[in-house]
């Protein structure tokens, strides 16, 4: 397991192994295409996992509000699981290869939800990696860059 800090000893960004839908985070974020179909990967775990999720990421898409570079956000009801779902673009269609551009922009924007959503702890995939194509040894980097700065965040990078 490799931690990176803030500087001031605080864990921000922590890389491990294991099921991601098993995470206790606030939040757990979901690898999706912007057309509405989760049929591999962790997409497709999550819908089975969530199908309430699923039904309104699906139905967002047919409306055009899923892009690249935009969070779709689903609360849930809590309970045992996560308070909320955020569905990540890391490309356009399901067919598409994913682009480090389009996970940077995605980054940025997650920044802004894990702030205005007040979460303490997130769970993050390889994002574009495995069906998305591109290699954890440039995108990692980016995730650990580009999260690192979430002061009083507990960030979980769940590594292929």
């Amino acid at each position: 397991m490799r931690q990176a800090s803030n500087g001031g000893g605080a864990v921000v960004v922590r890389m491990t192994s294991g099921d991601l839908l098993e995470s206790k985070a606030d939040a757990l974020v979901n690898a999706v295409n912007s057309v509405g179909v989760m049929g591999k990967g962790i997409a497709l775990q999550f819908k089975r996992a969530f199908p309430e999720n699923f039904r309104a990421y699906e139905a967002a898409c047919k409306r055009g509000q899923v892009r690249p570079g935009e969070m779709f956000v689903h609360a849930t009801d809590g309970g045992d699981g996560p308070r909320y779902i955020v569905n990540f673009p890391t490309k356009n269609h399901w067919r598409s290869k994913s682009r480090l551009a389009d996970i940077e922009a995605g980054l940025e924007d997650l920044r802004r939800v894990v702030r205005e959503l007040g979460l303490r702890s997130v769970a993050v995939p390889p994002l574009g990696c495995g069906n998305g194509g591109l290699d954890w040894d440039v995108v990692g980097p980016v995730v650990e860059r580009e999260l690192g700065g979430l002061a009083g965040v507990e960030v979980l990078v769940y590594v292929p």
